[in-house]
């Protein structure tokens, strides 16, 4: 049967769409990006941040035809010095950490010219021990061994600050510094008592290992929180893990922090304006994978205080505005 006009001119409309998808696949993108190779500064990879910045990763290599890659690093304070340093453009940091590294204080000796991105999500205090464990409060870590995180981590920087509000001498517990999937491991074999980890909710790590064993979390209370803040830089908020996520028969009282997205200050502003829209476009995407990033929001996303917004963030969330 000969062909209609009616289904030639349907087939060379499809083809035409088909042309269109393939020459716009990636979106244009600002004329200071290189050709070079990109990477985000993640984190250990049963952790939140790596498996943000891989999935992130993946989009703006899609989104801008770039080569983007996330890799895996010591957590916020290895970030930080990747990011300023020029070894990755964009990084995933603690709130705490990040204050610290623009004021120059804590884990840096000098300030780094660091400014936010983006404020994505809360990050949760879980101090996790055996769900069969005779350890029943922070009190009971001095003596045992515990890891408080990995160097040049948030996490070890929290760690300390919990235990000094506990009345905790850090030095009282054995720690072996270990990073999550190291903790994770030795928590399993028996080889430690405990671990600290500063991380999104779910961490899938942890809710795996809660699937393989019962587990708990040790409480924090309010009055170290407050502790906390009124010595550092009023980062933290009481908050609860609740009852049901890894296992937990009750809801647990921890502390939160918020997590940034940060890139080096001299990074070209339309750079960033970049990778913001490409991380609001893919939104809903990366959830699907990491739940946390669907706490990402545009009404949230400009408090950063007191880490500086980047000029390329501060254009585009006036841009939205307008």
């Amino acid at each position: 049967m000969r062909p209609t006009r009616r289904r030639i001119a349907a087939g060379l409309l499809a083809a035409a769409l088909v042309a269109m998808v393939a020459v716009t696949s990636c979106s244009p993108r600002a004329a200071e990006w290189g050709d070079d190779g990109y990477t985000i500064a993640g984190g250990g990879p049963t952790g939140v941040y790596f498996d943000y910045g891989t999935h992130l990763a993946d989009e703006l290599t899609g989104t801008l035809g770039i080569d983007m890659t996330a890799t895996e690093t010591a957590g916020s304070v290895d970030n930080l010095r990747r990011v300023a340093s020029g070894d990755a453009l964009i990084g995933f940091a603690q709130g705490d950490a990040a204050a610290d590294a623009v004021a120059g204080d804590g884990s840096f000796d000098e300030r780094l010219d660091v400014q936010a991105v983006a404020r994505l999500y809360d990050e949760y205090l879980h101090i996790v021990v055996r769900g069969d464990s005779d350890i029943d409060g922070v009190a009971d870590l001095a003596g045992r061994s515990v890891s408080l995180g990995a160097e040049n981590s948030g996490v070890n920087v929290i760690a300390g600050r919990v235990l000094d509000a506990a009345g905790v001498d850090a030095a009282s517990v054995d720690d072996p510094q270990l990073d999550l999937s190291a903790s994770i491991e030795a928590i399993e074999a028996g080889a430690i008592d405990g671990f600290f980890w500063v991380g999104g909710l779910p961490t899938p790590g942890i809710a795996a290992l809660a699937e393989r064993m019962p587990v708990r979390l040790l409480p924090i209370e309010r009055a170290w929180v407050t502790e906390v803040n009124d010595r550092y830089s009023h980062a933290y908020r009481p908050a609860d893990v609740p009852a049901g996520m890894y296992g937990l028969e009750a809801s647990a009282s921890t502390m939160a922090v918020p997590n940034y997205l940060v890139t080096a200050g001299a990074t070209p502003p339309d750079v960033v304006r970049d990778v913001l829209a490409a991380l609001f476009d893919a939104r809903q995407r990366i959830a699907a994978e990491v739940p946390a990033a669907a706490l990402l929001d545009r009404r949230q996303a400009i408090f950063t205080g007191p880490v500086p917004l980047h000029p390329g963030a501060l254009e585009y969330y006036r841009d939205l505005r307008g």
